[in-house]
């Protein structure tokens, strides 16, 4: 239920707004007094941090040519900050830098920052920055949160959406951005109301912002029924306040993948290492309850029975399908359902190097009665002798962006007890493969440039990368503070991140490989070498790139399909979260910049990064 809360916003310096520290009178003890704020005593300590944002002196001026307002703004400035921290505030709103220099503003706001402790810094900055002007666009970065003004006319989509990347913690509308519908009361244009929905998305306040004189109100999710219906209709704001809470009220509820994902959000996770580790029980559990995954591998299996026996066949011969990577057996399931289904028998071998995982599927098809069909095989694929070839080899080897749990060195070594009319599902592979080692350490080229290509290879199971902005991830890397964690690929269910161009595809792996290739080095070799072309609208105006994210497109067979990739995403499934590859330091692109990027990885163009991760020594996938 939607819960609204005035919160107020106040100003710090209110007593005197004309105060100035080198005006002050010293008295005998040579201290000044400080005349700048109001008593503390007008509300309790409980509604001090919860129900009011402090507003700095708008005056402040800490890059003035004047010295004697530079200092007074550096004294104002520090005075009100401790004397909201006194009173326990949530927030305080700082004044925007006056000019297009603000040296000065961000030693004196990064000097604070490492005194502070829960208190946040918000800093308001307009929805629409002039890209002309880089030293104001990067203003915004000083701070560790900022509330930005909502125009009456909003930007183009894309410059929008570069917001939902940084650290936004409200949006303030002023009143005059609202129509008056028929009725007379206040409403808001398609444009903004879809807007503002993506701020309660994106747990963004909104401020309701009137005129100079007018007190201010806020929209929270939390805390509409604290506030007695008195006080409602005393608000002069309260028509807008009620509009708003109206638009939060009418938004959709989650579907329910989005809200199994909600505490995943935005929480950087190490890829699995599952050839190197054995998974545990519960990490078995969350894959096995992704239903759609299990519903599209049965329905490519349906299809490669049925095109693999005929009709007048199914009663008399026997498919041979083996399970690589059972783990605890859905597969092994899906593919027994999709025997029932199409009416073909089926011998199963489930292959699995997890002694724990076997346990459990040795009790799996005592439970089931499929002794008779499900021959269980505890052993690593890659060195197991079958007795005989498969018609139909099935696995679910693939990580975030493809490749990266050791698919192909897995694949390559199960191919050779496939029959070479046998059908392997997926029918090929995406990744960035280099060695047995790393598949993250040879260095391969992404040039991310301006030139568009084609998204998607028709059939082919590929991985896909993009440049994103997303300061929430990269702060959470950057806390670690250290180089190995910057170097490390996470998996991570991206959420307050801008995506600055369409993803663009990397590489592909197809299993079986050819031996019939007209580049029979090549289709033998995992190693990859590609160079990608990005272009960033010009409407989305100044960005920074925080680093990567990095997605899978997949058939498993024909017309089944799987995958992450935003665009085709396979609704519904949660296996797979995307991976981000973070840079150590973000880049600031203006419109039209060229971004030019190895995987390695490391930024070349519009200025140098060192490598990442050279020759895999920060992360690395294990044999």
């Amino acid at each position: 239920m939607l819960q609204l809360a005035a919160v107020i916003s106040y100003v710090i310096g209110q007593r005197n707004p004309s105060y100035r520290p080198s005006l002050v009178q010293k008295n005998s003890l040579g201290s000044a007094s400080p005349p700048f704020a109001g008593s503390d005593l007008v509300l309790s300590p409980s509604q001090w941090s919860s129900h009011v944002v402090g507003k700095i002196s708008s005056w402040i001026d800490l890059d003035s040519e004047d010295e004697t307002v530079r200092l007074d703004s550096e004294t104002t400035l520090r005075q009100e900050l401790a004397w909201a921290s006194h009173l326990s505030l949530q927030a305080c709103l700082l004044p925007a830098p006056k000019g297009t220099s603000c040296a000065n503003y961000a030693r004196c706001v990064n000097q604070i920052l490492q005194d502070l402790s829960n208190m946040q810094l918000w800093l308001r900055i307009s929805l629409v920055v002039p890209d002309d002007d880089s030293m104001d666009a990067n203003s915004a970065t000083l701070v560790s949160k900022y509330a930005r003004n909502m125009p009456s006319t909003l930007p183009s989509a894309s410059s929008l959406g570069r917001w939902f990347g940084e650290s936004v913690r409200a949006a303030i509308v002023n009143t005059d951005s609202f129509l008056t519908n028929g009725r007379g009361y206040p409403c808001l244009s398609k444009r903004h109301q879809m807007l503002i929905t993506r701020f309660f998305n994106h747990n963004i306040q909104i401020i309701i912002s009137a005129n100079s004189g007018t007190p201010k109100a806020s929209v929270d999710a939390n805390d509409f029924h604290n506030r007695s219906v008195a006080d409602s209709q005393r608000h002069p704001l309260r028509l807008y306040l009620d509009y708003v809470g109206h638009l939060y009220q009418k938004m959709d509820p989650l579907p329910e993948q989005e809200r199994f994902e909600l505490g995943y959000r935005d929480y950087l996770q190490s890829p699995l290492q599952p050839l190197m580790d054995n998974l545990e029980a519960r990490t078995y559990e969350t894959f096995e309850k992704d239903a759609m995954k299990y519903i599209q591998y049965q329905r490519a299996v349906s299809k490669a029975m049925l095109d693999m026996i005929p009709d007048e066949e199914a009663s008399t011969k026997t498919i041979v399908l083996m399970v690589v990577g059972a783990g605890r057996g859905p597969l092994v399931r899906a593919s027994l359902q999709a025997s029932e289904e199409t009416g073909r028998k089926l011998k199963v071998y489930a292959v699995e190097k997890n002694p724990n995982a076997v346990v459990t599927l040795h009790a799996l098809v005592k439970l089931e009665g499929w002794e008779d069909i499900v021959t269980i095989v505890s052993s690593d694929m890659r060195y197991w002798n079958a007795p005989e070839k498969a018609d139909i080899l099935v696995s679910e080897l693939l990580g975030s962006f493809g490749d990266n749990e050791l698919s192909p060195e897995c694949l390559d070594g199960a191919q050779r007890f496939l029959k070479p009319e046998g059908i392997s599902i997926p029918s090929s592979l995406p990744g960035k493969m280099k060695d047995l080692r790393n598949p993250f350490s040879k260095a391969t080229l992404l040039s991310l440039c301006s030139d568009s290509m084609n998204m998607h290879d028709s059939g082919m199971y590929t991985s896909f990368i993009q440049p994103v902005t997303a300061s929430k991830l990269y702060n959470d890397v950057k806390a670690h503070k250290d180089v190995s964690h910057f170097e490390t690929a996470y998996v991570v269910k991206i959420h307050n991140a801008a995506r600055l161009a369409p993803c663009q595809s990397v590489f592909t792996f197809t299993h079986p490989k050819s031996v019939d290739s007209e580049s029979p080095v090549d289709s033998e070799s995992n190693q990859r070498y590609k160079k990608l072309h990005f272009t960033i609208p010009n409407d989305t105006g100044s960005a920074m790139v925080h680093g990567f994210a990095g997605y899978f497109d997949a058939v498993l067979y024909k017309d089944v399909h799987l995958g992450i990739e935003p665009s085709t995403a396979t609704p519904n499934m949660f296996s797979w979260f995307s991976i981000f590859f973070p840079l150590r330091t973000p880049i600031y692109l203006k419109p039209g910049s060229t971004l030019e990027v190895w995987y390695e990885w490391c930024v070349t163009s519009p200025s140098e990064s060192p490598i990442h991760n050279s020759n895999g020594r920060s992360y690395w996938v294990g044999l």
